[in-house]
């Protein structure tokens, strides 16, 4: 008989001390239509409880996970947009780096100079299960921004009498904004200043995302080369602007450096090449590459080429001490991988290729959607910048900060968003010169919402989940967890807060709070965070 170990129980117990308060304030946000599907799962719970306690623990165990993969798969029904199999890919991606000890792969496609086999001594992964969404009656691909049957509206006095004195509190600073927009209907239900221009920090890369994404589209890859020149036999490192192009040994699924320089000794070798003159190409982007905050660690010099965001240490986010030249960084450790495949070469310096180099092998990053998804849930400086130049490429603008912001806004004009006051000085937020109001904010998650817009689900699917992923996994600890999404905002004197929750009802709303010339930083995210719970708990009638 297969019985669960000693090892193993207080695992478990742990995780459901962990899940059940979630599920059970998810479930109460989800409403009515979670109560629908628990009636439909009920007769399988009870089927589960009858089986006596020789039948083996494992049973219930299987027997219980499958029951609640049905009312959890109904939860995200009812809290929005999903990917395929029924779970957003941020909280996969979270899954997988906490724990890899079985279950469905769902993990990133290797690159190819890597095998997938199953780590030595860890469990093979279990065969995955059709989507769940499906096999509750709701096609894979459809998002839905409310129960099958919607709920009344929240009305704006409801919400006046629940957020206007929260939005009082003396932590928010002497200047603050909002808006909630139902995303079903796109009608604004609440404004306080909602057209009025503050200074939204890391808001900012909600803008960012719906503007790149608009432009190149969600499968849009970014690709690194190597080119040889036929005439002078130099060998150029041509930077495509991949911001996630890293020269770890496991690349994750993401660009491989590695890789490149692997594929591109082959190929020289196969040639009779084994000696080149190295340089590297960063032409794609122009202008500055030091933000106009100067050098910071939140930020590595913004280039075409780089590894692993010119980070000095094994940090993947957050701030951290970055190379001076990332590009020049970069070409050093191509040249190490390719000497240590029989390839000499020179010391790298700047160069151009040109229409007459040979493309060698190439890297591709992930799909776009992938790289929104990474930028807004551990809210990624280099990304952000990196894609707003990478718009002002796809738009015939040029790329530099300016040129970036000039992209940016002239995308979100296309789609007919509320522009009137924004100022886009970078894609990342980290300029105090930058404005945005609650109303654009609150507009945009609403457009990535749109049923006729799936290009852009990626901006909601990317927002991190209060009290489990990137920017939000510390708080709302007590709050509503599991239940708000939103992107953050912090630079001095500045908190912002943008996303969606789930009301008590099971509608889908949208939010934007902005505030000026707070003092206490802790206190302002606190006060953000309880406007936002209160969303969550509320009907606002």
């Amino acid at each position: 008989m297969v019985r669960i170990t000693d090892a193993v129980r207080p695992r478990l117990a742990r995780a459901a001390g962990i899940v059940r308060p979630s599920l059970a304030r998810a479930a109460a946000a989800a409403g009515p239509q979670v109560a629908r599907l628990t009636q439909a799962v009920g007769p399988q719970l009870a089927r589960i409880t009858k089986a006596g306690p020789h039948t083996g623990s494992w049973r219930y165990t299987a027997g219980a996970a499958t029951a609640g993969l049905a009312l959890a798969a109904g939860v995200v029904t009812a809290a929005g947009p999903w990917d395929g199999t029924g779970q957003r890919t941020a909280e996969r991606d979270r899954a997988v780096a906490l724990d890899r000890t079985g279950g469905a792969d769902h993990g990133r496609k290797d690159d190819s100079s890597r095998t997938s086999a199953t780590a030595a001594g860890a469990p093979r992964p279990a065969p995955s299960a059709a989507s769940v969404l499906t096999g509750l009656g709701g096609a894979a691909d459809t998002v839905k921004s409310a129960p099958d049957a919607p709920a009344a509206l929240p009305t704006t006095t409801g919400l006046k009498a629940v957020l206007d004195r929260l939005l009082a509190d003396p932590a928010l600073g002497a200047r603050h904004t909002a808006a909630v927009v139902d995303v079903a209907t796109g009608k604004r239900l609440y404004g306080s200043g909602a057209d009025t221009a503050l200074t939204p920090a890391s808001t900012t890369k909600i803008a960012t995302a719906v503007a790149a994404l608009s432009a190149m589209g969600p499968d849009h890859r970014l690709t690194t080369r190597a080119a040889l020149e036929p005439d002078t036999k130099e060998l150029v490192l041509v930077g495509g602007g991949d911001p996630t192009l890293t020269a770890r040994q496991d690349a994750q699924g993401w660009a491989g450096l590695r890789t490149l320089a692997a594929a591109t000794a082959k190929t020289l070798k196969a040639r009779g090449i084994t000696q080149v003159t190295l340089s590297y190409d960063t032409t794609l982007f122009a202008g500055s590459q030091i933000h106009p905050i100067g050098v910071n660690p939140n930020l590595a010099p913004v280039t075409a080429l780089s590894a692993d965001e010119g980070r000095t240490d094994d940090s993947t986010s957050g701030p951290t001490t970055r190379v001076s030249d990332p590009a020049a960084d970069a070409t050093r450790k191509f040249a190490a991988y390719l000497e240590a495949d029989g390839i000499k070469s020179s010391a790298p310096g700047p160069s151009k290729a040109t229409t007459r180099a040979q493309t060698l092998a190439t890297v591709s990053s992930p799909p776009l959607s992938t790289l929104i998804e990474r930028m807004l849930t551990n809210s990624d400086n280099d990304i952000a910048e990196a894609l707003a130049r990478q718009t002002a490429v796809a738009t015939g603008v040029r790329a530099d900060f300016a040129g970036g912001g000039k992209a940016v806004r002239a995308q979100l004009q296309k789609l007919g968003l509320p522009v009137t006051g924004a100022v886009f000085k970078d894609g990342s937020g980290l300029d105090r010169a930058d404005r945005l109001t609650a109303n654009l904010l609150t507009t945009l998650l609403a457009k990535a919402g749109d049923p006729g817009l799936p290009a852009l689900r990626p901006v909601l699917t990317g927002l991190p989940v209060a009290g489990f992923t990137g920017t939000l996994s510390t708080r709302y600890a007590d709050g509503a967890a599991g239940v708000v999404r939103a992107k953050t905002g912090t630079l001095t004197g500045v908190n912002t807060l943008a996303g969606t929750v789930v009301d008590q009802d099971g509608r889908l709303l949208a939010f934007a709070l902005l505030t000026s010339d707070t003092t206490d930083p802790t206190a302002a995210q606190t006060a953000l965070d309880k406007a936002a719970t209160a969303l969550a708990g509320c009907g606002c009638r």
